[in-house]
């Protein structure tokens, strides 16, 4: 199979994940709007992991044009999830601590069962 039509089915059965996990267990206190936001997020995410963009909330505010706060409401929902882990690194300054990302190790493996080679 080509790298391109990998890539491309890949891109889709992440999103069918995505829909799945988040339409079919809302939080309690969850909106419609707030399900939507991450579904969004999630498939802006995976981008920026696929391109090797660390997953930062300075990263997530610069490229959204959201305030840090905006992103990580919507960033602290899917962590709640499980969809993302969170890491407390060094901040590119290398004095305080910054908040990191990266898509949960469960979702990857599920993403990966869809793998056709």
């Amino acid at each position: 199979m080509t790298r391109v039509l990998r890539s491309h089915l890949q891109n889709v059965a992440f999103s069918g994940l995505v829909l799945q996990e988040i339409l079919d267990r809302p939080l309690d206190d969850e909106t419609p709007q707030a399900r939507l936001k991450e579904i969004g997020m999630m498939t802006v995410l995976y981008a920026m992991s696929q391109a090797h963009q660390p997953l930062t909330l300075t990263n997530i505010s610069e490229l959204l044009k959201l305030t840090r706060s905006g992103a990580k409401e919507t960033v602290d929902l899917l962590v709640r999830r499980g969809l993302l882990n969170e890491t407390m690194v060094k901040n590119s300054m290398g004095r305080g601590t910054a908040r990191k990302f990266e898509i949960s190790k469960e979702l990857l493996d599920k993403l990966r069962s869809f793998d056709t080679e």
